[in-house]
């Protein structure tokens, strides 16, 4: 599963390192950007802020966003890639804590391709980040962007 990359939008560093963990347990070796908040995440996929000049046609195979982001939240990261003509097809899948109804209703409403409620759990967690991996880096095609 190389060539593949992922990018990991999380904030919380404990997550962080049991997202990376997951993945690597499963044997993903995919490289694996982190932005830690909304304006790293639109900086890195961009190619503004501190990722000026980063060569923008290199694009995640899939974005793994958490929703309660500092500065800016992951739902205008998702609103403002989906109205980009160069990012909005790239597969973005919401991995959050939060199980608010309105929050799964408005993501989808943006354009997420898939909302996943992080377990609590190490075991029950690991497993969801294998299916991740399998189904988003192996599985799915995505559309030449």
């Amino acid at each position: 599963m190389t060539n593949k990359m992922i990018l990991l939008v999380e904030d919380n560093p404990d997550d962080e390192a049991l997202a990376i963990r997951a993945l690597r347990r499963n044997h993903i070796s995919n490289e694996i950007i982190v932005a830690r908040d909304g304006v790293e995440a639109l900086d890195y996929l961009f190619g503004t802020g501190v990722h000026s000049g980063r060569d923008i046609k290199i694009k995640p195979t899939v974005i793994l966003l958490d929703l309660k982001l500092p500065r800016i939240d992951g739902l205008e990261v998702l609103r403002r890639l989906r109205e980009d003509r160069r990012t909005s097809l790239l597969p973005v899948v919401v991995l959050t804590t939060s199980s608010e109804e309105k929050d799964l209703i408005h993501s989808y409403s943006l354009g997420c391709n898939s909302y996943i409620r992080k377990p609590v759990d190490f075991i029950q967690f690991t497993e969801a980040v294998r299916q991740l991996g399998m189904y988003w880096l192996l599985m799915n095609e995505v559309p030449p962007i």
